[in-house]
């Protein structure tokens, strides 16, 4: 990925930084926009993985529609061009100004999340004389089998709408004229390499929208959500995930009618293999145990390490062709233990100066940047831009 040419690029470049590799991301598009169009399935990027204006653009160029979590992910993704009626809006607590805003947007759809949300929802859409689609968030209580910070579709987690709950869910639609229920949403995490969750969530999903027939409910869209998972540990041999695969076991083990529309929400799947963190060496430290590599980024610019135990795999540029290798502890300059992107990470001899990639940042690293320790904020610079 990272030639010579493109690494004295590199060296001309103040860091920490954002790259990513345009044409692994136009890549991408093409082979998840080809498998989705070939299953008559419906995109919506996901904002939370990456909202780089640059890169949404370059999205909803693709034809992808938007998945928003906040009110400002509506307004960007709005500012971005992305069609108000390819828009969704999640997340379980949206305030009443970030509702009034998509109401007035006429976005597509308001994935709702409780039965009190519900009632808000409508209560602001009369008010502005209009009428809310909606799809319920209900929680399968299926387990993703990933990190617990990352799972969402269990009965413990704070998400969605319980099965237990419908009734009184459906009961609440009746009475609230200025909603409409057009469909159901499901999301059950994050980063998911086992393609056997995406199965039984769809076996779970067919008895739920069952239960909606039995009623006489038609369901006109569901959304599966996303989570599709990419190789951390493999990023150049597998820069694209099997898109084919992911889209055709829906198609196979999800009961749907030829007039229901399926709605996937893949947001890491996409962007996250086109992007790496850029930063260099400040000081090599020899420990008692271990030796210590701090770099100008930290936490602040990929905090996933941190946060969740993430692995991501950290490359010397510049040392590459260097035989000795030596095990480092890979560390930021944050005043903060925790800042630490590997332990025992085996590199060539590393100097001070050296380029260090950390790889497979394309989402959730500028996403989730932070200003603590009062850090600049990092750049970020597509490939046409060096």
């Amino acid at each position: 990925m990272f030639t010579s040419a493109l690494l004295k690029k590199f060296q001309g470049t103040a860091t920490p930084f954002y790259y990513y590799d345009t044409d692994l991301l136009a890549q991408t598009l093409s082979a998840a926009s080809k498998s989705a169009e070939k299953h008559d399935i419906e995109l919506h990027y996901a904002l939370k993985a990456n909202s780089n204006k640059r890169i949404l653009k370059l999205i909803k160029s693709a034809g992808f529609g938007a998945d928003c979590v906040s009110g400002n992910e509506v307004k960007r993704a709005a500012d971005c061009g992305f069609k108000a009626n390819k828009i969704v809006f999640a997340g379980v607590g949206k305030s009443d100004e970030e509702i009034r805003f998509a109401i007035k947007k006429n976005i597509f759809c308001f994935n709702c999340e409780s039965i009190d949300e519900l009632k808000i929802i409508n209560a602001i859409a009369k008010s502005e004389n209009k009428t809310a689609n909606i799809a319920l968030r209900i929680n399968p209580n299926v387990n993703a089998h990933t990190h617990h910070y990352i799972t969402t579709g269990l009965e413990e987690n704070k998400f969605g709408i319980n099965v237990w709950e419908l009734e009184a869910a459906l009961a609440a639609i009746h009475k609230c004229k200025n909603v409409k229920l057009i469909g159901l949403h499901f999301h059950v995490g994050s980063q998911i390499t086992d393609l056997n969750v995406f199965k039984t969530l769809c076996l779970k999903v067919n008895e739920i929208v069952q239960w909606f027939t039995n009623r006489n409910i038609f369901i006109e869209n569901i959304n599966l959500g996303g989570g599709l998972g990419v190789d951390y540990y493999n990023p150049d041999k597998n820069a694209i995930p099997n898109f084919e695969n992911y889209f055709s076991l829906f198609r196979k083990f999800l009961t749907i009618e030829p007039s229901q529309k399926l709605h996937l929400e893949p947001g890491r799947a996409i962007v996250a293999q086109c992007g790496s963190l850029i930063s260099s060496v400040l000081f090599v430290k020899k420990g008692v145990q271990t030796n210590f590599i701090i770099l100008d980024a930290g936490m602040t610019e990929l905090i996933r390490p941190a946060l969740y135990q993430s692995y991501h795999k950290i490359e010397n540029l510049t040392g590459a062709k260097r035989k000795t290798v030596l095990k480092y502890d890979v560390t930021g300059p944050i005043c903060e233990s925790s800042d630490c992107f590997g332990k025992s990470v085996e590199l060539p001899e590393t100097k001070r100066g050296d380029m260090i990639a950390i790889r497979t940042t394309g989402a959730y690293a500028e996403s989730m940047s932070l200003e603590y320790n009062l850090r600049n904020k990092a750049k970020a610079y597509l490939a046409e831009d060096l």
